[in-house]
């Protein structure tokens, strides 16, 4: 985490299109000011997390902090909603270093596709089939055959998302570690993921895969009927997110360990 050391004077506001998240924009609009994302200290997000992923990915490669206040239904990557004191809050506030992963996700066709995931890159089984999944990392095949309904590949920071769900590891923030997590496996059927180095190298080929078609999806981009994804950190992409001390995002993943 890094603790802020400027001024927040120019604040530029994105929403998602829920009646809460508009009003808000409006109101804080009114109080604080328009400025253009690319002149903007910080972006201030209104929304869920959905919108705070979608506010990263727009501005990925700005190096613009982004701040966001709750005014969709999860919240976990949000801050409270409040319209007092904004620049004092954002002066205040701490700043959690995320890297995205990079995806290149190769079709039957030949034709091989690039993404970023700032959460997660999942494949998916298309058809009523399982899929048959192949896993080598750093070059070295560390299972030979995964039958599944798919398989994922979490960041810390979506370590809480997908990956929770399907009983993956939750991972400290600032951990130097990825989660592999397999979805639903039947076969190893007690195979349940591993913990990798966060330089690994990481490749799924999918086998029979004109019989059990297969698709690959960084955050909310898919690519379907893939061979093989190829998957590793964007070391070179600083994701900077912003939280009030206190409420910052290692503490979030500390406490939802200890949810019951």
């Amino acid at each position: 985490m890094i603790a802020s050391q400027k001024k927040f004077q120019n604040i530029a506001f994105v929403a998602s299109d829920v009646p809460e998240a508009v009003t808000a924009l409006a109101r804080l609009k009114e109080r604080y000011g328009v400025t253009r994302a690319q002149d903007a200290d910080a972006i201030v997000a209104l929304g869920g997390d959905g919108l705070m992923l979608q506010t990263l990915h727009t501005y990925m490669n700005d190096r613009i902090p982004i701040y966001g206040m709750n005014r969709g239904s999860v919240g976990f990557l949000m801050n409270e909603y409040s319209e007092d004191d904004l620049c004092e809050r954002l002066a205040n506030a701490t700043a959690s270093i995320v890297h995205p992963l990079s995806m290149i996700a190769t079709d039957i066709d030949g034709h091989a596709q690039k993404a970023i995931a700032i959460n997660e890159v999942s494949l998916f089984r298309q058809a009523h089939q399982a899929a048959k999944l192949q896993i080598s990392v750093d070059g070295k095949v560390r299972l030979e055959e995964l039958t599944c309904d798919g398989v994922l590949i979490a960041t810390p920071a979506g370590s809480t998302a997908y990956n929770l769900s399907a009983h993956g590891p939750i991972l400290p923030i600032d951990s130097s570690l990825l989660a592999l997590t397999p979805i639903s496996p039947f076969r190893p059927r007690r195979w349940r993921g591993a913990l990798l180095p966060n330089n690994a190298e990481i490749l799924v080929t999918a086998l029979e895969a004109d019989k059990r078609p297969v698709s690959a999806v960084a955050d909310h981009f898919e690519v379907r009927n893939i061979v093989r994804v190829e998957i590793q950190q964007a070391r070179h992409i600083d994701l900077l997110m912003m939280f009030d001390p206190g409420h910052s995002l290692d503490e979030r993943v500390i406490a939802e360990q200890f949810r019951v």
